[in-house]
């Protein structure tokens, strides 16, 4: 069974077209602790380091006791070094891409295409900006068969992906969203990847 699933998440900002509009972030770190409580340690979460999302997966990590090497896979490019978040020095599996060139976009494009090499279950997509966007349409042209799940109420980019998709659906109840979309059962063991 391939057990990783891919988290796109982050809160969007001001200037950064207006996906800061419809997104609550409130709503955003409730679900991405959410998603967490229901993932880590039943399937391995992969995610490009993000300074609002990092510290949340390490404390959620920190919180079950879980072995971060397994639970997580981060990635981040060298073209953001001076912005790491402190907390990457508690993953041992941090994998930092060399940046291209200077260039943020190129950088950033060659980070996303080695971090989601490779097979998936799943992809959720959480808040964001246009990153939400890209990363979407990346990993939908590399694991097409692969379950994707924008959510609808916390707003972001993944607003606008889960209404082009068809699937807003403003449902709250967060934890049985994502067992029943990712198919893990909340008696199943943490210890499983």
């Amino acid at each position: 069974m391939n057990s990783r699933i891919f988290l796109s998440a982050s809160v969007p900002r001001v200037g950064r077209g207006n996906f800061h509009e419809s997104a609550d972030p409130f709503l955003i770190q409730f679900a991405v602790r959410e998603l967490l409580t229901v993932v880590l340690g039943r399937r391995q979460i992969v995610w490009g380091g993000h300074p609002a999302i990092t510290p949340m997966i390490w404390a959620v990590c920190a919180d079950l006791g879980l072995e971060y090497a397994k639970a997580v896979a981060l990635f981040q490019s060298r073209f953001f070094s001076a912005e790491f978040p402190e907390e990457n020095d508690n993953f041992t599996n941090l994998t930092v891409v060399d940046a291209v060139d200077g260039d943020r976009d190129k950088s950033l494009a060659r980070m996303r295409r080695e971090m989601l090499s490779g097979p998936f279950h799943a992809a959720v997509f959480i808040g964001g900006m246009e990153g939400v966007i890209d990363e979407y349409d990346l990993f939908t042209s590399l694991h097409p068969g692969a379950v994707v799940l924008p959510l609808f109420a916390p707003g972001g980019a993944a607003r606008d992906l889960a209404i082009h998709l068809g699937v807003a659906d403003d449902r709250l109840d967060f934890t049985r969203l994502f067992s029943d979309a990712l198919g893990i059962g909340m008696q199943e063991d943490r210890n499983q990847i």
